[in-house]
């Protein structure tokens, strides 16, 4: 599992981005959460995921948020 926290939030069309821990940054979709909803999101939550390789780079899969 990688690790990250949320850096910017696309409300109206679903969508965002994740700084990981590795220092890149990942694409994820709302279809990608697990746990809860894209309206409950904030920028800078840690969040835990999985990365596959999509034709435009890393897309983050089962996303959760990290208690803290």
């Amino acid at each position: 599992m990688h690790k990250g926290k949320i850096d910017k939030l696309i409300r109206d069309r679903g969508f965002g981005f994740i700084d990981d821990t590795d220092g890149r940054k990942v694409f994820f979709h709302q279809s990608s959460l697990v746990g809860t909803t894209f309206d409950a999101l904030r920028g800078d939550e840690k969040v835990q995921f999985e990365v596959e390789n999509s034709h435009k780079g890393p897309r983050a899969i089962n996303l959760s948020l990290v208690a803290e």
